[in-house]
Formats: C-alpha cells, sequence, structure tokens
C-alpha cells in the first residue's frame, strides 16, 4: 500500500475528526468549573478577588461558544488550524484568569496543562510545541507577575518563594513530559488503528478475490458441455461445408471462438477455489499458490521439505484460509524484494505442529531492530544498496505487520531471524545467509483433516440459474 493510498485511509489530518460540539462541550465544562471556583472562593472563603475583570474572563469564553454554536453547524469538523486557535485561546483565557488571581499561588495552576495534553492528542508536532512553549512562557510570566490573593481583612495569601519557584519547575516539568508522554502514546495508538485498518482491508481484498475466483471456476466448469458440443459442432459443419468456404471460413470461426473462450474460462478459473473440495490444499499447494505471483521476478524461488517431515508421513493437507495465503505471499514478496537471487522456502510438520520458513541470500535484518519487527510504520533493511535494487519504493513497514497479523489469526506464531549476522567482518557470501522467517501453527489449528476443522467438508451444489 502506497502512502498516498494510505493517507486516504488515515484521513490525513486526524484534527480534522475533532468536531466542534466536543470542543464547545469541554468549554463549557471549565465555565461552570471556573465561576464553581471564583463563587466558593469569594463566598467562602473570603477571599477579595478582581470579579469584574474574572467574570470578564469568563464572559468572553461564553461569548465564543455562543458564537461557535450559533454560527457554525453541531457537526462541523475542525481543521488543524481552528483547533490550534480553539485551545490556544482557552490557555490565553485560562492564563489571564490565574493572573488576577495569585498567579502560582493558585493551586489551580495544574489547569494549564489541560489545554497542552488536548494539543498533544490532536496537533501536529509543530504545533504541539508552539503550544507548549506558550504555556512554559505564560507559567514563568504568572511566577512573577499576578495580582495577589487577599482576604477580607487584606492579608495576602502567599507561598514561600522556594514553594513558588518549586511549582514553576514542576509545571514546567509536566507540560514538557505530558505533553511529550500524550503525543507518543495518541501516535502510537492511531499507527496501531491505522495500520489494522489496512490489513483488514488487505484481507478483505483477498476474500473477495478468492470469492471471485469460486465462482468463474464454477462457470468455467457449467460452460464447459456447452463449448465443447459448439466446438463438435463447428467441426462437424467444416466437413460439410468443403464445397462452399465462404461458409466454411464462418463455421472455423464459431470454432475458433469457441477454443478461446475456453481458454479465457480456463485462465480466469485457475484461482476459482470455492469448490468444498479445493477449500483445502496439500501444504506444498498452497505454499506454491502464495508464492505464484513472484516466481517470475527475476529471482529463484526452492521449495523443500524439512528433515523433520520424514517421508514415513504423509503430506498434510491444510485449510485454503485467505489469511494464510495473503501472508505468506507477504512474507514471500519481502524475501525476494531483498535477496540477491535465491529464496528458499521450506515447510515442516510432526504430528503436533506445521511449520513454514522463508529464507533468503540478501542482507537479513538489522540485529537492533529484530525485536520490533512486525511493527507497524518500521521500515527494515533499507539502504543505499536497496535503493538501487528497488528504485521508487517507499514502503511503510506494513507489509510484515500485516502478514504478521494475518497468520497470528490463524494461531501461528511468527519469529524473525537473520541466517548470519550482517555487521560481520568475514564474508558472508553463500546460501541462507540472510533473513530467516518462521511460521509454526498448531497441526491442529490449520490441518483439515482434523475434527475440528471437519466443517468445511461437504456436498457440492449445483449452480442453476
Amino acid at each position: 500500500m502506497s502512502q498516498t493510498e494510505f493517507g486516504l485511509l488515515a484521513g490525513q489530518q486526524r484534527s480534522n475528526w475533532i468536531r466542534l460540539r466536543t470542543m464547545i462541550l469541554l468549554r463549557w465544562v471549565a465555565i461552570v468549573g471556573q465561576l464553581v471556583a471564583l463563587t466558593v472562593a469569594q463566598q467562602f472563603y473570603g477571599i477579595r478577588l478582581e470579579i469584574g475583570l474574572c467574570y470578564l474572563a469568563v464572559g468572553v469564553s461564553v461569548i465564543g461558544n455562543l458564537v461557535a454554536i450559533f454560527i457554525f453547524p453541531e457537526n462541523k469538523r475542525l481543521s488543524e488550524i481552528e483547533n490550534f486557535m480553539m485551545v490556544l485561546f482557552d490557555l490565553l483565557q485560562l492564563g489571564f484568569l490565574l493572573f488576577l488571581t495569585g498567579g502560582l499561588n493558585n493551586p489551580f495552576a495544574l489547569l494549564l496543562l489541560g489545554p497542552v495534553t488536548v494539543s498533544a492528542a490532536v496537533l501536529n508536532s509543530r504545533l504541539s510545541l508552539l503550544m507548549g512553549a506558550t504555556a512554559i512562557i505564560l507559567v514563568t510570566i504568572l511566577a512573577e507577575y499576578h495580582l495577589p490573593l487577599r482576604t477580607v481583612n487584606g492579608f495576602i495569601l502567599r507561598d514561600p518563594q522556594i514553594f513558588v519557584f518549586g511549582n514553576w519547575i514542576a509545571l514546567v516539568i509536566a507540560i514538557c513530559f505530558i505533553g511529550l508522554y500524550s503525543s507518543r502514546v495518541t501516535a502510537e495508538v492511531h499507527s496501531m488503528s491505522d495500520a489494522l485498518a489496512a490489513t483488514q482491508m488487505a484481507l478483505s481484498r483477498e476474500q473477495k478475490l478468492t470469492d471471485l475466483g469460486g465462482v468463474v471456476a464454477a462457470a468455467a466448469h457449467e460452460l464447459g458441455t456447452p463449448l465443447a458440443t459448439i466446438k463438435l459442432t463447428s467441426a462437424e459443419l467444416m466437413e460439410e461445408l468443403d464445397d462452399r468456404p465462404e461458409l466454411r471460413e464462418d463455421a472455423a470461426l464459431i470454432r475458433e471462438q469457441a477454443d478461446r473462450c475456453r481458454d479465457i474460462l480456463r485462465d480466469m478459473g485457475r484461482a476459482g477455489k470455492n469448490d468444498i473440495h479445493l477449500r483445502q490444499a496439500p501444504l506444498m499447494t498452497v505454499l506454491n499458490e502464495a508464492a505464484e505471483p513472484h516466481i517470475n521476478r527475476g529471482k529463484e524461488i526452492h521449495f523443500g521439505i524439512g528433515s523433520e517431515a520424514g517421508d514415513e508421513m504423509e503430506q498434510p493437507a491444510i485449510l485454503r484460509k485467505p489469511e494464510i495465503i495473503h501472508g505468506l505471499r507477504n512474507l514471500i514478496q519481502n524475501a525476494v524484494d531483498f535477496a540477491k537471487s535465491d529464496v528458499w522456502v521450506e515447510c515442516d510438520w510432526t504430528d503436533k505442529t506445521i511449520s513454514i520458513r522463508i529464507m533468503d541470500d540478501g542482507t537479513g535484518f538489522p540485529p537492533f531492530l529484530l525485536g520490533r519487527i512486525g511493527d507497524p510504520f518500521l521500515r527494515l533493511r533499507r539502504s543505499s544498496n536497496d535503493t538501487r535494487q528497488r528504485p521508487g519504493y517507499e514502503g511503510m513497514g506494513l507489509g510484515l505487520f500485516i502478514a504478521k497479523t494475518l497468520l497470528e489469526r490463524t494461531r501461528a506464531e511468527v519469529s524473525f531471524a537473520n541466517g548470519s549476522d550482517p555487521y560481520a567482518v568475514h564474508d558472508t557470501d553463500g546460501p541462507r545467509v540472510g533473513a530467516i522467517v518462521e511460521v509454526t501453527w498448531p497441526r491442529s489449528a490449520i490441518d483439515a483433516r482434523d475434527d475440528e476443522n471437519a466443517t468445511l467438508k461437504g456436498k457440492n451444489e449445483r449452480i442453476t440459474a
């Protein structure tokens, strides 16, 4: 999947997913909290405030909400800049309110972290950094410049200077840490969500192709008899029309077109797998099917059976699940992409497990990334040499993620390793020195002859008009 296609899948800018109604609701909650705090401080604790200016600051937020409600539709999606301006306004309004109520001596200064967290979750890195820098500047100003909190008797409520300095340090650290933490966690959640969506799209595409192939195969089977009849009849007409060449040419054309229809249906029906009996296939047959799109790409693909299988054990028939075929196809594609000249696909089985190993003679995986292989958006084995081998290739690391996810859905365990150390000084030219991917299933998970998979057995139904 290209970056352009994935951009459409991901919605390009996630801030466009935030509705104006959501931001308005959050602001109403903040307005109610601010009014309650001002009322409690003045009425119950006897704190003298510049109440007119405080209500002015809250009133600006109220007016902003009312304007947004009456001008814009409820389902409006905010652009990135609009989101930034909304959150920046809330930050500045809260900063002004804190300026009127004691600055960092006011325990509600902690609420400055709210806009920073929201911006880190919905905005890009540049705007999030700008929001964090603005918050740090506000905290620094409020530490020095603010209106003091006074009681009705005129006493000034002020924390010791060392406490104010400690609050400033704590808020600056919290702004940096929470902003970074929220940004990274949100990005991780979004990337995993996008990658899973891409996986679902790939599986859906494979399932549709499988279903379409089944329809084509059934059509080819049903049309075989009438096409054979047309061919036989046209041949007889050709014999009877030897003395009439113009009609004989028409009969020959009918026969030729019947042959062409037969060939077209045969080619289209090669992918047909909706037949009940073809929902399972020998293990090597499934491997050949998975590798088929990459056989003629200039690399030699060798198929083999491992040492554990033994001649005395019959080759297992496995379920032809789209997840298995598409997952193995992605792994083989990755091996072919990075192999120098050869790729090996070996299968092994015991009475408990079925395993497949895919090896190549390329450079292998970078050792420092072995533990992260299978994560989405992770670029692997990309070097200047790879650029020459695969010009114009701009993958996003989704191939291995999709393969691993689809195969794990079938209860497989996928492991990645190298045939040799890519950083070794000695010469590593030779067979099977590149990447090694091993996929292992419990035999009961995919063995078509297992009792748990007996639901696929049955009788083919004739297609009727």
